[in-house]
């Protein structure tokens, strides 16, 4: 069963071979004995506890009834053991409540919980969210009030931001909050797409409000943050009276049943009573610390369906036995043979690996970086790995999502016809990892993003330390045996990315703009191919020479017959063959990508409306 989850060869594989922990006093404690133990214990609460709660959280769903939200009645014994656990705030600081885990460390751990069950895991990481905008923002009685409570799962938290007339345009909400005279706001409005609005995984939710004060600037610069409780918290921590934030309905939606997406009213009922978090007009600023780390969880959750949806198929395309092999069927006596001995469905299966296998890595960097910037001793260091961790997160956000729908959809393809129905795993899979393109900014959004912020952000360097890093790769990789020519490769396909990044870059700045954001998605696309390639490279790197003293040779009938026997040579042979299916066969594309956008053809922007189709 754990196979189905995640492949912890290769968790371990980045974890200790391709990256290594961050040696550093803050990090002592958590050395690789301790870091296998962690990740082990996430694994079996994940395979034991949670995973049993997938299926029926998605039959059963969330129920509504008099403004009350009942989740499926399986999580409430896997959210008590996760919180006992103390896993929600396992990278967190101690002084808070936290384990003081590296976030490296985090994201092996979280792997396995979140590709569980994502729709139970979103209560936790909106829970987690909210109390690090406590921890940021709030004054001491805030955080006093709310932040242990909700650091520990007992409390819940949540966003709200959305609105019906200001989803992506935030600036446009209409939410009002009005001044009382005991320094107190009143909040009145409406927000939908709340998830995990209402619940009764926990006595209490605290709801961070994007609302704009009477007489506030219009726009994103008139919005402040405001702490909202769902019942009211006396001085002592008890619970008081309820605070009018009525749930009035919740969505049915295509996958995710088992977490609320709720309509949130404020004010309707009677008042609705928030106190300022931060500073008055910095609502957005302040809420993006949130939405930074949600949009790197959303990431999380794209990869989590996309490597289970990946084991699953794998397991079933070694035991399922159907047709014959092409060359040996021809044999007398041949019998039926798995389908994974079949060209395409062997095809389709490295497609998902490669594509898994590089998401596990850039995830796992992008943590690290996090962890590098904590423990930088110097502010240019401490910026530099920022910057990465800004770069990145559009890629995080948009392009893992993006590609966890083709690997979810492969996965269904590998099933055949029981891939479409309910019976097998892979088509709740697929239906889940369709939101993660759409909330928390959708990844048409994260493309405008990367090109229109992050490419020149600090006049280029923040890139160009993304680049710096692909090209030091690339320079180890050259004298690396057995990776010489996809590393040859690779070099023309980032010559040609850096290349690509100017011209749209410079379009994006002059009065070709409509032009340049017309193909911004395709670049989101092309980099994230690009980052692909970069980390398969990495893990061919570091593959290759342990393949070759393992296996005494890297010819290719040697190592085949020396992987029946021998894990580790199946392992290594895996990470070099990997990265060459990837760069040799998937990552031509995107070069055709980069001429696309090159030329820029102006269709996109100069046809007429009318000409999309009659009314």
């Amino acid at each position: 069963m754990a196979q189905l989850i995640s492949d912890r060869r290769d968790v371990d594989f980045v974890l200790h071979e391709q990256f290594g922990l961050v040696e550093h006093e803050k990090f002592a404690e958590f050395n690789k004995k301790t870091v296998d133990l962690i990740v082990s214990e996430a694994r079996n609460l994940a395979l034991k506890e949670i995973l049993p709660t997938q299926k029926p959280g998605d039959e059963e769903g969330c129920i509504f009834e008099n403004g009350k939200v009942t989740v499926p009645q399986c999580f409430k014994r896997a959210w008590e053991l996760y919180r006992e656990g103390e896993w929600l705030a396992m990278t967190d600081d101690p002084g808070v409540g936290g384990q003081g885990m590296p976030k490296m460390v985090g994201i092996a751990a979280s792997e396995y919980l979140v590709g569980a069950n994502p729709s139970l895991l979103l209560y936790s990481a909106m829970t987690h969210g909210a109390a690090r905008l406590v921890e940021a923002f709030g004054t001491e009685e805030q955080k006093s009030l709310y932040m242990k409570k909700m650091f520990s799962g007992e409390w819940g938290g949540t966003m709200l931001l959305t609105e019906p007339e200001a989803g992506s345009d935030v600036g446009a909400l209409k939410t009002c909050a009005k001044l009382n005279e005991d320094g107190t706001y009143s909040i009145t409005g409406s927000k939908i797409f709340i998830s995990a609005g209402e619940h009764d995984l926990c006595e209490n939710i605290i709801h961070p409000v994007l609302a704009r004060i009477e007489g506030a600037p219009e726009g994103t610069k008139g919005i402040s943050l405001f702490l909202v409780p769902k019942y009211f918290v006396n001085d002592d921590g008890t619970l008081g009276d309820f605070n009018n934030v009525v749930c009035t309905g919740i969505e049915e939606k295509m996958g995710i049943h088992g977490n609320a997406t709720c309509t949130l009213s404020l004010g309707e009922k009677g008042p609705s009573i928030g106190t300022l978090l931060g500073q008055v007009n910095k609502g957005m600023p302040e809420m993006f610390q949130m939405m930074n780390e949600a949009r790197a969880f959303v990431g999380l959750q794209g990869f989590g369906v996309a490597t289970a949806s990946y084991m699953y198929a794998l397991e079933y395309a070694r035991t399922r036995i159907q047709g014959r092999h092409m060359v040996k069927g021809r044999e007398p006596g041949a019998k039926n043979v798995p389908i994974i001995q079949h060209p395409d469905v062997r095809r389709q299966l490295l497609n998902m690996k490669a594509l898994v296998d590089g998401m596990r890595s850039l995830l796992y960097f992008n943590a690290r970086c996090s962890d590098l910037m904590e423990t930088a001793d110097n502010d240019a260091d401490r910026e530099r790995y920022s910057d990465l961790v800004e770069v990145f997160t559009p890629i995080v956000k948009g392009y893992v999502t993006d590609r966890s729908l083709e690997v979810c959809s492969h996965g269904v393809q590998i099933y055949g016809g029981y891939g479409y129905i309910k019976e097998f795993p892979v088509e709740q899979l697929m239906r889940d990892s369709r939101i993660f393109m759409i909330y928390e900014g959708t990844n048409g959004i994260q493309a405008m993003d990367l090109l229109g912020r992050k490419l020149g952000m600090k006049g280029g360097k923040s890139f160009g330390c993304f680049i710096e890093l692909m090209e030091k790769t690339l320079e180890d990789a050259k004298s690396v045996e057995g990776v010489e020519a996809m590393a040859e490769s690779f070099g023309k396909a980032l010559a040609k990315f850096v290349d690509t990044a100017k011209i749209i870059g410079d379009r994006a700045r002059s009065k070709d703009v409509m032009n340049a954001f017309s193909f911004a998605h395709p670049f989101l696309g092309v980099a994230g191919d690009v980052t692909m390639a970069w980390m398969l490279l990495w893990r061919a790197c570091v593959a290759a020479p342990k393949l070759l003293k393992k296996a005494g040779t890297l010819d290719a009938s040697v190592v085949a017959e020396k992987a029946e026997k021998n894990r580790d040579v199946a392992f290594y042979a895996g990470q070099v063959g990997t990265a060459s299916f990837f760069i040799n066969t998937l990552l031509p594309s995107a070069l055709a990508t980069m001429d696309a956008i090159a030329d820029g053809d102006r269709t996109v922007e100069e046809m007429p409306e009318a000409s999309f189709g009659s009314r």
